[in-house]
């Protein structure tokens, strides 16, 4: 991305209207044309900072996480947290853990293999199936 917007101050350099460089590029003239004002202010075509909070984990304590909690799949959210404090040295809360394999689909799940039968449920069905035997 970077190395599109040093293409495109180039051209604008060369000589170049503003439509031409959006036409040749397939990208809104809108767009080239805040890119060059920003260019002409500061000299910089980098995005500008964020302000947002920054994440408190990198992407590879996200992963370690996400390893983990495979690995061991009955350890809870503040299991791992205490984990990845050891392991990294990152202090993380336990909802962050939990926000954090959200994003790869590991959710908290109950252990239970079928909805329990009562007794009445489970006479009835073999009532059904001596009818439907063979």
């Amino acid at each position: 991305m970077i190395f599109l917007r040093g293409r495109i101050i180039g051209r604008l350099e060369c000589g170049r209207t503003q439509l031409e460089v959006s036409e040749e590029l397939g990208i809104s003239q809108s767009v080239i044309s805040r890119l060059w004002q920003r260019f002409q202010d500061d000299g910089n075509v980098s995005r500008c900072s964020s302000t947002d909070r920054p994440r408190v984990t990198t992407p590879n304590e996200d992963r370690y996480l996400a390893v983990t909690a495979k690995r061991n799949r009955r350890s809870t959210a503040s299991d791992l947290s205490r984990q990845l404090s050891s392991a990294t040295g990152t202090t993380v809360s336990r909802q962050t853990v939990y926000r954090r394999l959200g994003h790869i689909g590991l959710y908290a799940r109950r252990p239970v293999r079928c909805v329990p039968l009562t007794a009445t449920h489970c006479r009835l069905r073999l009532a059904w199936s001596r009818e439907h035997a063979l």
